[in-house]
């Protein structure tokens, strides 16, 4: 093995020779195992997310497939809809054109064209991630399988009324023309108005006042609405009003949706631009005046002055109008939940329209029974909660989007405004018998893309058609999702699995928290604080770094910000740590929370983890280079970390089996880091390296180095993938064990015959021993090379056994020169003391130290802590500097002073035991 260890030459290396030897494919007789990858946007780059969701998903598989599992994880894209014709239309704006201008038909060959070229860039990051997916099957939401998939849907869900076409009220993203769902809309509180309009009654004798937050849209209006109860109305329910600037008449009508305590107890009604009063006017029958163009200008339905004006040029010339006309009552600040679309920003509009719908209600009631019956579990188990919430309140799901890129609808439309559904113009004729004179167009819109990726557990395993595949791994195992789309996809998919399949599409749903950075903050490009995953793998110069933060900022006033804090935290760029080094810290970071916080620190101290296993394996390999056969014998050391190993097997599989990956990761580190590294490569230095030791020992202690070496290797692969492959490459033969990769070997099982309770009682009872001897060095400052001779007191009849029995170990790992057992009524001389149990183990002083010298250090040093504390004491003492300095200021002085008491009292105690001495 090479000195050390260089995580950029192995990893690629090791992933092309995987993927090149088709290791990723289900193998084997055994059960199957399935989880489908959440279909990352063609359009998109592999950020924190997607990378430590990958790496749970990655583990996963890996841990079944050792198992012996037959598994698949499914890899794939989305073709993003909205996403995809964004970036397109931007290219072909830079070009100097738009898609108009090319028509359809070349638009889409364009987004094709693009997604060849630049599309799937995910899929090579996935590979740095050491992702597991078996690129065999790699499927897209638009080729040929699955948008047949597609239309099978739509055609039987249309044929069984369970969708329809209607003129509704939707999302209208004015900037995209095209409708979206409540899901795609991202509401939040804006400073507005409130502005106070007069209308007056059409008899002439007075006026009722109304509020709006949107003044354009009383050119729209249908009623006036009071409570049936309000005792200042009840006498004008029924008359008219006459509505400014239009001249409409339009009644006052009584509806319990009014709160009489709000404002002046009367609504304005526009049915056409508001979704309650959409409801309303369905109630009452009232006339829907769509007011709007779908580039949210006013159109012909409005006084001609104000035709073709943009909404909000419009909203100030309505206010303009009813203050010339005085009947403008008041205008107050007022904060407003403002809706926009979450891809365009742009503030989106209440719009009527024709749209395609699915009757969701049949869809949702076995769903929601899925969840209730267990059918379903939700890890953890409280986000089922957030399912029902959403799925008890669901509303029919507008599935039609105004764009060119997507599935197109499978409808067709004769000159008379006839629908026909089908899988082809073809199956509409023959279907309907309509011959070649019946002239037909297909219906321009494409369905929303959840409608596709709702049977991504299906479609991808080749239905409709009747595979193998759909057999072995219908129903997936477990969905990894974050809590975010749980309404977008999860619920859906759900819905048609159950409807098309029969079944639920997986038996669990393991929903993750969402990566924050160190402080808790959502990564955004806005604020500056996104990390690249591959940046963390491959490192990358602060230079590189600026300019991937600041570029595609869409304000440019924040560049210098972004710019000046990341050159304050990455003075250096950012460092080479590997894809083992992170995904081990997403693993550690994978707990039941809602937000997790991304700290390098973390990934800086698993890098050293790396390096920690990598010389430990050198060290392994470098000591069993002579292992030969014969007989063995085995140390309690040896039993030790066998039994040791035993119980982190069954940590690790439980915590596999809860998904607790954290847990598993640190079980892992504890063991391989504290026991093995730390411990026991320690305690076996005393057999190999010595001239006493029996050929059976010897062999039994390089035996067990390398056989638990190689099962911690399996055992560390679904977190580790790379550098256990590597290490195990060279350790597997010396453990004779055969096979191509560490992949395709079996996970370890717990052994229930590598408990030993005794050896573990007896090693304990070593490294108390040995840390006790330690802590005296430390507190006296002695030498850890110089040998302590060890007086026991209080001995039982076991430490007495303990301490013979394990005396090589005691001297080659504590550096102990003697141990001696007192009398129970000798007196000891003047020692150190430490405690281990009822055992005192005393260290005499006697010679070990120089007691003048060191209490003249220890009197320099408690005279500088005693300064330094006076200090820091005076500052808190000192009224101006408490109430004036700022609190975290304050704060640290106070711990400042309570870290130098701390010292004082340990240097206080160091004398008082030198006093002894003396």
């Amino acid at each position: 093995m090479d000195k050390s260890y260089n995580p950029l030459e192995i990893e690629q290396r090791a992933y092309a020779r995987w993927e090149e030897r088709g290791y990723f494919a289900p193998q084997g007789d055994g059960e199957p195992y399935c989880i489908m990858i959440p279909p990352p946007n063609v359009t998109g780059t592999l950020h924190m997310g997607h990378a430590f969701q990958d790496t749970i998903m990655d583990a996963l598989t890996r841990y079944k497939r050792m198992q012996g599992f037959k598994t698949l994880w499914q890899p794939g894209m989305d073709h993003a809809g909205i996403a995809t014709q964004m970036v397109v239309e931007r290219v072909l704006n830079s070009e100097g054109t738009t898609r108009r201008d090319i028509g359809r038909e070349k638009f889409v060959a364009r987004v094709w064209e693009w997604k060849e070229e630049s599309g799937g860039q995910i899929a090579q990051q996935l590979r740095r991630m050491g992702a597991s997916v078996d690129w065999s099957r790699d499927r897209f939401t638009m080729d040929d399988g699955l948008s047949e998939a597609v239309r099978e849907v739509f055609v039987k869900l249309y044929d069984e009324g369970l969708i329809y076409r209607g003129k509704r009220l939707v999302n209208w993203d004015p900037v995209l023309h095209t409708a979206l769902s409540d899901l795609e809309v991202l509401t939040a509180d804006e400073d507005g108005h409130l502005w106070h309009f007069r209308y007056p009654l059409a008899s002439g004798e007075g006026h009722l006042t109304v509020a709006t937050t949107r003044p354009e849209t009383m050119l729209g209006d249908s009623a006036v609405a009071v409570h049936p109860d309000d005792e200042r109305y009840k006498h004008l329910i029924g008359q008219d009003i006459v509505l400014p600037i239009v001249g409409r008449h339009i009644p006052i009508i009584a509806d319990e949706y009014v709160d009489p305590e709000f404002g002046t107890g009367c609504v304005k009604i526009t049915p056409a631009h508001d979704f309650n009063d959409y409801e309303i006017g369905k109630r009452h029958d009232l006339a829907m005046y769509n007011i709007l163009t779908d580039d949210a200008a006013l159109n012909d339905e409005v006084p001609e002055k104000y035709r073709g004006m943009d909404r909000f040029d419009a909203r100030k010339a309505i206010v303009t109008e009813f203050e010339k006309l005085g009947l403008l009552d008041q205008i107050e600040d007022y904060v407003v939940k403002i809706p926009r679309g979450d891809r365009s920003h742009t503030v989106v509009e209440p719009y009527l329209t024709d749209q395609w719908y699915v009757k969701i209600e049949p869809l949702a009631k076995p769903a929601i029974e899925a969840v209730e019956s267990g059918a379903i579990r939700f890890v953890p188990e409280n986000w089922s909660k957030t399912y029902y919430d959403w799925m008890y309140n669901i509303q029919d799901w507008c599935i039609s989007r105004q764009l060119w890129w997507g599935h197109r609808i499978p409808a067709w439309y004769d000159d008379d405004g006839n629908v026909y559904v089908g899988y082809s113009q073809a199956d509409v004729r023959e279907k309907h018998e309509l011959g070649t004179d019946v002239e037909l167009r297909q219906d321009e819109d494409v369905l929303d893309t959840w409608f596709s990726s709702a049977l991504w557990p299906f479609s991808t395993l080749g239905w409709p058609e009747k595979t193998k595949a759909l057999d072995d791994f219908y129903p997936g195992n477990v969905l990894v999702t974050g809590f975010d789309i749980i309404f977008f996809w999860v619920a859906r998919m759900i819905m048609m699995g159950i409807k098309f399949m029969g079944d639920v599409p997986f038996r669990e749903v393991y929903i993750h928290g969402l990566i924050r950075d160190h402080d808790g903050q959502k990564m955004s490009k806005s604020k500056g604080n996104v990390l690249d995953p591959l940046d963390l793998i491959d490192g990358t110069n602060l230079d590189t770094l600026v300019q991937k933060r600041t570029t595609g900022l869409m304000q440019d006033h924040i560049k210098p910000k972004i710019e000046k804090a990341t050159r304050k935290q990455f003075p250096d760029g950012i460092d080479a740590y590997g894809c083992d080094a992170l995904r081990f810290t997403f693993a550690a970071l994978a707990t039941t929370g809602r937000d997790i916080r991304f700290d390098l620190g973390r990934i800086e101290g698993y890098k050293n983890f790396c390096n920690k296993l990598w010389n430990a394996a050198r060290y392994v390999l470098m000591n069993t280079d002579n292992l030969s056969a014969g007989d063995v014998e085995f140390t309690a050391a040896d039993r030790w970390i066998k039994a040791q190993f035993n119980s982190t097997v069954a940590a690790v599989h439980s915590h596999f089996a809860s998904y607790r990956l954290d847990l598993a990761a640190q079980a892992i580190y504890e063991f391989t880091w504290h026991e093995f590294c730390d411990w026991y490569l320690e305690l076996s230095k005393p057999v190999l390296q010595s001239d006493s030791a029996s050929d059976e020992l010897k062999r039994g202690t390089q035996r067990t180095l390398i056989e638990v070496l190689e099962s911690l290797l399996r055992l560390l692969h679904p977190l580790m993938p790379f550098i256990t492959e590597e290490i195990w490459q060279q350790v597997a033969p010396r453990a004779n064990i055969q096979g191509d990769t560490i992949m395709l070997q079996p996970f370890p099982e717990v052994d229930a015959s590598a408990d030993d309770s005794d050896a573990v009682s007896d090693i304990e009872w070593v490294r108390e021993f040995i840390l006790g001897v330690r802590q005296i060095r430390g507190e006296m400052d002695i030498s850890p090379g110089k040998p302590l001779p060890v007086l026991l007191q209080h001995s039982s009849a076991e430490d007495r056994k303990r301490s013979a029995a394990h005396a090589s170990l005691l001297r080659g790992v504590g550096r102990v020169e003697s141990v001696t057992v007192l009398d129970a009524d000798e007196e000891p001389p003047a020692a150190a003391t430490a405690l281990l149990g009822e055992l005192r183990l005393l260290v005499p002083m006697k010679g070990v130290i120089d007691v003048d010298a060191e209490r003249a250090r220890l009197e320099k040093q408690l005279e500088k802590a005693n300064v330094d504390l006076a200090r820091t004491n005076g500052k808190l003492g000192n009224d101006k500097f408490v109430n004036n300095a700022p609190v975290d200021v304050v704060t640290k002085e106070k711990q400042r002073a309570a870290e130098f008491e701390k010292t004082i009292t340990q240097l206080n105690e160091q004398l008082e035991k030198l006093a002894d001495l003396s």
